[in-house]
């Protein structure tokens, strides 16, 4: 028997999981993506058609490589269907196979230049701690979701305010209530709001307690908020996924357990 044929498929999946596992493996995709993006953001540029001509073969030998990198992670899995079982999986070989079809001069350029953009993602699937962030802002989302929603009370609140008080002052920023929210926005992200508050303290002196009271409501208690909502949460799927990491490791009261064991053991032996 041949020594190729030897190699069982288990032994076949792990020479390929020692590969995707290679951090020098792991630095050169990232290097790739990167310079994938490079090679969309020259498609941007005014430049010459020998230019466009080398962006284009360079553009289809990054797309051959994300093939054969895709094509690694698949062998190296010893159960190919929990391949697709992982989303970003599923995304990276999408993203592949799209770009693998020939369709830039046609009808769908727009969409193959859109799914060339959408490469760069695989930075996520590539780097586990990009990963761990966007689960974590994934998560996250249903608790944001009702500060978002307090944080659109308020400002709803203020800009019915402001548009009774100050429409007569300015009607472009104060005219209607979706003005004004746009306006409030302006504020809550300080561009150039004191030159609104100003203009309106000249009519009614003590309007600042309004602007300050908004600011300090949404720029700093909401936004606190979301950023102690996000950091929990990213707490929490740190902690689980250390927990998945060291699953088979002994824990301080597995070792507790275990030493108190040897100490009956040992007693009963003596006596």
């Amino acid at each position: 028997m041949s020594s190729s044929a030897s190699i069982s498929p288990g032994r076949f999946a792990t020479i390929f999981n020692n590969i995707k596992q290679n951090k020098l493996f792991e630095m050169v995709v990232i290097g790739v993506i990167l310079f994938s993006a490079l090679v969309i953001g020259a498609k941007t540029y005014d430049i010459p058609a020998s230019a466009l001509t080398v962006i284009k073969w360079l553009d289809y030998s990054i797309t051959v490589f994300f093939l054969v990198e895709v094509i690694i992670r698949f062998l190296a899995e010893d159960k190919k269907r929990d391949f697709f079982k992982n989303a970003w999986n599923i995304f990276d070989t999408l993203i592949v196979i799209v770009s693998l079809v020939p369709i830039e001069d046609s009808e769908l350029a727009l969409v193959g230049r859109l799914i060339r953009i959408f490469r760069v993602l695989r930075m996520v699937s590539v780097i586990p701690e990009l990963r761990t962030l966007l689960n974590s802002l994934l998560r996250a989302l249903p608790q944001l979701g009702y500060v978002a929603l307090l944080m659109f009370i308020i400002v709803y609140i203020y800009a019915a305010v402001g548009t009774t008080f100050f429409a007569a002052i300015n009607p472009e920023l104060w005219g209607d209530i979706a003005i004004s929210m746009l306006t409030l926005f302006r504020v809550m992200t300080f561009e150039d709001w004191t030159d609104v508050m100003y203009e309106t303290m000249t009519v009614y002196s003590i309007s600042w307690i309004f602007y300050i009271s908004f600011i300090f409501l949404n720029a700093f208690a909401f936004l606190n908020m979301l950023i102690g909502i996000v950091v929990n949460v990213m707490e929490k799927e740190n902690a689980e996924q250390y927990q998945r990491e060291h699953a088979d490791e002994p824990t301080i009261t597995d070792l507790s357990r275990q030493l108190e064991e040897l100490k009956q053991l040992i007693h009963q032996k003596m006596t």
